[in-house]
């Protein structure tokens, strides 16, 4: 059994990458929080972990759109790397603006691998504004995410984004995205029932929240579970009777448990 090697990626921007390091060191992995420049100088080789986290936050300033020149140093300066660790079966998450980069980066939705055309994108918020608040997710049934295996139906978790909205070039890959089992999360209630705003913060398409690839190795979402790790981090901990274990831990611990048991 091997002890996962974890590699928090930051740049300029990036804000949520400690929190990121804290839940994966939680849940017995080894960690190191690298700037990506490390990366490009050959300081540090990709090859040498079995996940990357791309965490929130906005880098570079989220200039173009969010996530863009983060991806484009990813598709351009890092091209091969990025392509040996996808080849070689290994985890990558992204969070919040990780998501974002990992659209842009041709990364996701990864129906054949990594694309050099976009064909998801994360959009402006419907409501015009900035969102930070707690949500509902349901878990996508037959999802085949392994970050997500056997997590609770419905989660609640924070989100802090104003370009979340999920949509697709067309009605084809918003489709297959269902057909493959991709769609990873959607907004809901707290029923776990589908419905607009407020409980879809951004206007998402099928209320999608999260998506992963075909083989369910890499995993996007804009909701934060580095931020609900504790029942500290619950709005309501002081009023409620909840689980010593915040509702975002589950899914940093299947990354770990999948990695030791290869």
């Amino acid at each position: 059994m091997q002890k996962a090697k974890v590699i928090v990626l930051r740049t300029a921007g990036t804000n949520c990458d400690y929190e990121t390091v804290h839940a994966f060191r939680m849940v017995g992995a080894d960690v190191d929080l690298i700037h990506i420049n490390q990366l490009i100088r050959g300081e540090k080789e990709l090859a040498q972990y079995h996940i990357l986290a791309l965490p929130g936050g906005f880098s570079y300033g989220d200039d173009i759109a969010a996530g863009k020149l983060l991806a484009n140093e990813l598709k351009y300066r890092l091209r091969k790397p990025i392509e040996q660790f996808v080849a070689d079966g290994k985890l990558m998450i992204g969070i919040c603006n990780g998501f974002q980069v990992m659209v842009r980066a041709g990364l996701l939705p990864g129906f054949d691998g990594i694309s050099d055309n976009q064909e998801v994108t994360l959009y402006t918020n419907d409501s015009g504004k900035f969102e930070c608040r707690w949500v509902y997710l349901k878990s996508v049934e037959n999802n085949k995410c392994i970050f997500t295996k056997n997590i609770k139906q419905i989660i609640y978790l924070p989100v802090a984004h104003g370009e979340g909205k999920f949509t697709t070039i067309n009605e084809e890959i918003l489709n297959k995205l269902e057909e493959n089992n991709q769609i990873v999360f959607k907004y809901t209630d707290a029923s776990g029932e589908c419905k607009g705003y407020p409980w879809n913060p951004n206007g998402s398409d099928k209320s999608i929240a999260g998506i992963c690839d075909s083989t369910g190795r890499i995993f996007g979402l804009m909701p934060h579970p580095e931020r609900y790790i504790s029942r500290y981090n619950h709005p309501r901990w002081t009023r409620e009777k909840l689980e010593d274990e915040g509702d975002g831990l589950a899914i940093f611990r299947n990354a770990v448990e999948y990695v030791s048991n290869l």
